[in-house]
């Protein structure tokens, strides 16, 4: 295909580079295939966040010969996949924008044309998803689309493509983004999905999932309420309990007052603890958090 005959826009491929490296060489060989196939201008940026050297040599090597120059975002350490997503987008140009959260290519590399096809039925967001998922990943979505609220049920992907109003809109919400997954879901835009015949290979780690959960849900507001119902419920019965004792004329000297006031002070105790956690989500929503993260150096190579 020639020039002529390829799409316009502009494509920018961001490429989260980690400790689990995959086949490097490979990976960025059917990327750049596809992408010089289909588009007639891309770039391609990859964050290496405290890559293993043999990695980066090899990464090197490959974007020597390209005729397209690579961006190589060099981290001053270790900090995760979100954080260096967002590194990668701020530094982007492309009208739209894949990303790739791990170089592991257990999929077919067509669907990244695919992708941009969807894109083009007025998808702002393309989420390219496994059929099937690990027993964690289908627990923590589980809970996540139960009380998220969102119009869109979040599953495991492989990779996504938003395009540039997508991205904007929620920076404009929030400079942090500490799951942009659930972000771009939250942002009202079209949200389009592809599902291919597969595992995806990435994981995530438990902080991430526990903070998502309590960002982007009420999860953790359900989670006190239960806890204090609960304590209430424990509360009213060791209450009856001290009062029928106290009727008998059996009880110990002292031991009614004491167990009166421990009870309704731990069952108030809860439910100031249940008003503060929603009154702290109220804050994160509201103010939130600016996004840090920490570049060492920008290097760009080209043939």
């Amino acid at each position: 295909m020639n020039n002529q005959d390829k799409e316009k826009n502009f494509i920018s491929a961001v490429v989260y580079l980690g400790q689990e490296t995959g086949d490097v060489q490979g990976f960025f060989t059917e990327l750049t295939a596809r992408l010089e196939e289909h588009f007639a201008q891309y770039e391609l940026v990859v964050v290496e966040d405290c890559a293993p050297a043999q990695a980066l040599e090899l990464l090197r090597e490959f974007a020597a010969r390209q005729p397209k120059p690579l961006t190589i975002l060099h981290m001053s350490l270790r900090q995760g996949v979100e954080q260096c997503m967002n590194a990668g987008l701020d530094i982007s140009i492309g009208d739209y924008v894949y990303e790739f959260d791990s170089t592991k290519m257990n999929w077919d590399s067509s669907l990244i044309w695919d992708a941009y096809r969807k894109a083009m039925e007025g998808n702002d967001i393309v989420n390219v998803c496994p059929s099937r998922s690990g027993g964690m990943s289908r627990l923590f979505y589980t809970l996540f689309n139960r009380y998220s609220g969102s119009a869109y049920r979040l599953r495991t992907e492989a990779f996504r493509l938003v395009s540039r109003r997508a991205i904007n809109k929620v920076h404009a919400v929030s400079a942090y983004l500490p799951y942009r997954k659930a972000a771009y879901a939250a942002s009202g835009l079209k949200m389009g999905t592809l599902e291919y015949e597969g595992q995806a290979g990435q994981t995530r780690d438990f902080d991430l999932g526990l903070n998502s959960l309590l960002l982007y849900t009420s999860a953790g507001y359900r989670v006190s309420f239960g806890i204090t119902l609960t304590m209430l419920v424990l509360a009213l019965v060791e209450l009856i309990y001290t009062l029928a004792v106290t009727v008998a004329g059996h009880p110990i000297e002292g031991w009614t007052t004491t167990m009166f006031v421990i009870t309704c002070g731990f069952s108030g105790l809860f439910a100031i603890m249940t008003l503060v956690v929603k009154y702290l989500s109220l804050i994160l929503d509201t103010v939130f958090k600016k996004q840090q993260y920490f570049v060492e150096s920008i290097e760009k190579i080209q043939k």
